[in-house]
């Protein structure tokens, strides 16, 4: 069985991660979206409200779970069965980090391929920091994410 683990805050989940997960369940036997907790990065939403959220928007794929977690990625992935680590590529920039991340996941368990898809090219400009960028200034976000993650957004900006 193969198993990956698809790493990411998620702060929220936006299509394009939507669209990764919808095309790689079809590679893999299962996909554990795997919502961690970066302790570099300030996330808006709980881990609890993005677990929720992934879920929901997740829930028409038969071999996904969503669930946190708040360990080294390699560990995680071993605790899961999974051999797999699968990232999302929008850019050239997200390439270099990702490929520094490769290295270093490498050094810690051999074992463990990553593997990189790209969103679809009209999702690849979508990131979740600029869907909190466009809601926290009072913008539509609904191209961008799921009408779930729309509303929770709203409501956790106070807004109609």
């Amino acid at each position: 069985m193969k198993k990956a683990v698809y790493p990411g805050t998620f702060n929220p989940i936006t299509n394009g991660h939507i669209d990764l997960v919808e095309r790689a369940s079809g590679l893999f036997d299962q996909i554990v979206v795997a919502i961690g907790t970066n302790r570099q990065k300030t996330v808006f939403l709980s881990v609890d409200r993005r677990v929720d959220l992934a879920r929901q928007v997740l829930s028409h794929l038969d071999n996904v779970e969503v669930c946190a977690f708040d360990s080294l990625l390699t560990e995680f992935a071993k605790q899961k069965g999974a051999s797999i680590i699968l990232r999302g590529l929008r850019t050239v920039a997200d390439f270099e980090y990702e490929f520094q991340l490769v290295g270093m996941n490498r050094a810690l368990e051999p074992d463990i391929e990553t593997v990189f898809l790209a969103p679809a090219e009209h999702l690849s400009y979508i990131s979740s920091t600029l869907v909190r960028e466009i809601i926290s200034y009072g913008g539509d976000i609904s191209k961008f994410v799921h009408p779930v993650v729309a509303r929770a957004m709203m409501d956790e900006f106070g807004q109609p």
